[in-house]
């Protein structure tokens, strides 16, 4: 039976999109505390269900699929230009298709303003009335205000008429800012991109034995299962270590492994495969924020996750990508890397960051350890010594080299130059995926 939290979250994503809610209608509706009323929906926040604006409420929204996780809703607008919604809130949950600077003449505007989109303008009147009676909404800038006739066709229409104090070209850079971060975090791999679902998982429960756990690994030939009790809650995992030397009889819940590490959907498959190799486990359960098991993830998922991930073009570039894009890889006798310094890597004093070098070091590495034939890794301790500033423009070279090398585990120096003069030096240790 589901807990009274799961049902508010069920409620909540049961009601039409675009309808409000608040603390205290959930409270009443569902017949539970306010404190859990605002935790239901708090939770509902973190999972995209819905969106709470101020001045506005809290409003239903439609839960984004990641590959469309680009598109921006009008209320996150109304949140990232910290705007004030004139009329039109009905339409606050709809998104936007692309945004329009109005900048030019009315009916040069209007080519190009089109259902789903935004216009962006100053005290324009007619064009806020034209835009909104084409099926767009309407973002007005330096603060200005509208006619109400202009917020009962927003009303009409329910599309948002939205008012901020930002001038248009702070505002066409806010947006496409946030836009731009969304497309780097749709590249972030999750364990809700490559989890086992709960309807695939084999799981045992805590009053089945030993026999029970033979059975399934005949049928299936894994060797660990999540074990949950009668509310589908994690209470331990299973593997065939814990089960050596065991009677048949025995129950699951005296050989399994108590209080298991898992993780949630929401966690990044690199921190995943990162704890898996540093605790030495094959297969972690994936919890939801209840602790109820929604799926599995096994190395081998991790593995080729990441695999497949570094194939993928790259539609938003962080600093990491920029450093890549400037590194230039060299074999030989000893392999070693070139790399530019350019703006983008560069600190307040014009050298460069102190991310941007760790950056660099750390793919020198796992660079040098792959032409070792030693596969994947991940850097675990790192220290650093700048002996001088490395300007705008340098050409550096990395020259990384292997300390000391076990199954898990290398220790790497990396000497950095510029010219014949040395600028930096390294000690950095990796952990090594299995091949």
């Amino acid at each position: 039976m589901a807990t009274k939290h799961e049902q508010i979250l069920n409620y909540i994503e049961s009601l039409p999109v675009g309808d409000k809610i608040s603390v205290r209608q959930i409270a009443k509706e569902m017949k539970v505390s306010e404190g859990t009323a605002y935790r239901a929906i708090k939770e509902a926040e973190n999972q995209r269900l819905v969106n709470t604006i101020e001045r506005v409420g809290t409003i239903r929204i439609e839960k984004k699929r990641k590959e469309n996780i680009e598109r921006l809703t009008f209320a996150e607008v109304v949140n990232i230009v910290e705007g004030q919604v004139l009329g039109g809130r009905d339409g606050l949950h709809k998104t936007l298709t692309k945004f329009v600077i109005g900048a030019m003449k009315l009916e040069d505007m209007m080519r190009y303003t089109e259902a789903g989109s935004l216009l962006i303008v100053g005290n324009r009147m007619k064009a806020h009335e034209t835009a909104l009676k084409a099926g767009a909404a309407v973002l007005i800038t330096g603060g200005f205000d509208a006619t109400d006739e202009v917020k009962k066709i927003a009303d009409e229409y329910k599309l948002p008429l939205i008012s901020t104090s930002y001038d248009t070209f702070t505002v066409a850079t806010m947006i496409n800012r946030a836009i731009y971060d969304q497309l780097i975090m749709k590249e972030i791999l999750l364990i809700e991109d490559i989890v086992v679902p709960l309807m695939e998982t084999v799981f045992l429960r805590n009053g089945d034995t030993v026999s029970d756990y033979h059975e399934q690994n005949k049928r299936t030939r894994h060797g660990g299962y999540p074990v949950v009790d009668q509310h589908q809650k994690l209470v331990g995992i299973v593997t065939a270590k814990d089960v050596i030397g065991r009677g048949d009889n025995e129950s699951i819940e005296k050989v399994m492994t108590r209080n298991p590490i898992s993780v949630n959907l929401k966690t990044s498959v690199a921190a995943a495969g990162h704890r898996m190799i540093w605790e030495g486990i094959d297969l972690m359960p994936v919890l939801n924020e209840t602790g109820t098991l929604q799926g599995v993830i096994s190395r081998q998922d991790v593995l080729k996750a990441l695999q497949f991930a570094q194939r993928q073009p790259h539609h938003g570039q962080t600093i990491d990508d920029i450093v890549r894009t400037q590194m230039r890889f060299f074999d030989g006798g000893e392999p070693f890397v070139e790399f530019t310094v350019v703006p983008q890597v560069t600190n307040q004093f014009g050298s460069i960051s102190n991310g941007a070098l760790t950056t660099l070091l750390t793919e020198a590495g796992s660079y040098a350890l792959k032409n070792n034939k030693r596969g994947e890794s991940s850097p675990e301790n790192i220290m650093i010594y700048f002996i001088k500033p490395v300007q705008l423009g340098s050409v550096l070279t990395v020259k990384p080299r292997v300390l000391d090398m076990t199954r898990r585990f290398v220790k790497m120096d990396f000497e950095v130059f510029h010219e014949s003069a040395m600028i930096g030096k390294a000690m950095i240790s990796f952990q090594l995926f299995d091949r």
